[in-house]
């Protein structure tokens, strides 16, 4: 049986930000807007973490019974690893699925905007079919196109539209910034998996790219989201929105790691940096937007 803390880890907190992260950006464009609302916003943050502790369960679950984890570098797996049932692990997704489906039903009642619990009910199964199901998108190399659309687009702007009521292209941007940096995270774990997810048949982008291409794809994608700042400053008339471009900072020093051939366990601290770059980034970004405001 596993222990406490090991589903503690199982949850793999260090993905975490990529649930606070969207929460904040979109907090901050709602400020902007003039329509941040500090209980909805938490109603959000709640959906997110538990939809983030949820899809962790769900792909431990998955790759576990699929003998995907049989040989795993990074952090453990408690399927894979014999500490935990499959079924306890399943449940503990589903519990965390129902965690993230009661906030989100009071968000949507509390909005009045009930065309929302079909987004809700996508985040759910986008989250399910990453590596469950008979077709595993993760498995297909369209894990980093899902991670965008939900982690990014989804997450920010309905942070925006649950708390202001609508959105508008700085949103858009800021949504932008946040979907490429929760696709880094990503694709250093995948870059870290590749020789494991290719011989257990996981066609991850990072296998179908290459080590080689997936570094540089990792730069683009950790250097570009502090630069959108610069047109958000722009559309909003003022330098505030600015500061998030000492992001920058934090993304130089897992860029170097990465370019530089870091493989295996060396791209563990990767992932732990580019989940702080990502959540520093969405603060200062959201800072900027409230301070402009």
């Amino acid at each position: 049986m596993a222990t406490r803390a090991q589903w503690v880890e199982g949850a793999r907190p260090r993905t975490l930000p990529a649930a606070v992260s969207p929460v904040l950006a979109g907090t901050g464009v709602a400020a902007a807007l003039d329509g941040a609302h500090l209980g909805r916003a938490l109603l959000a943050l709640v959906v997110a973490l538990a939809l983030q502790v949820a899809v962790n369960y769900a792909n431990d679950y998955s790759d576990g019974v699929r003998g995907t984890d049989a040989d795993r570098v990074g952090p453990l797996r408690l399927v894979g690893s014999g500490a935990a049932s499959p079924g306890a692990v399943k449940r503990a997704a589903f519990g965390a699925f129902g965690v993230a489906g009661v906030a989100g039903v009071v968000l949507v009642a509390l909005t009045g905007v009930w065309w929302l619990l079909l987004g809700g009910a996508a985040c759910v199964v986008a989250a399910w079919t990453y590596t469950g199901g008979r077709r595993p998108y993760g498995y297909l190399g369209l894990g980093e196109v899902f991670v965008f659309v939900f982690f990014g687009l989804v997450a920010v702007l309905g942070t925006t539209f649950v708390q202001a009521g609508r959105v508008d292209l700085v949103a858009v941007l800021a949504a932008v910034g946040v979907g490429l940096h929760a696709c880094a995270i990503l694709v250093a774990n995948n870059l870290r998996d590749v020789p494991t997810d290719a011989v257990a048949g996981k066609r991850t982008l990072a296998v179908r790219l290459g080590a080689p291409r997936t570094r540089r794809l990792y730069a683009v994608l950790v250097l570009a989201p502090p630069l959108l700042s610069v047109p958000v400053a722009l559309l909003v008339g003022s330098a505030w929105p600015l500061l998030a471009l000492a992001a920058i900072a934090l993304a130089a020093p897992p860029a170097r790691v990465v370019a530089g051939g870091a493989a295996g366990r060396a791209l563990v601290p990767v992932l732990r940096d580019t989940g702080r770059l990502e959540l520093v980034h969405a603060a200062l970004l959201a800072l900027g937007l409230a301070l402009a405001a």
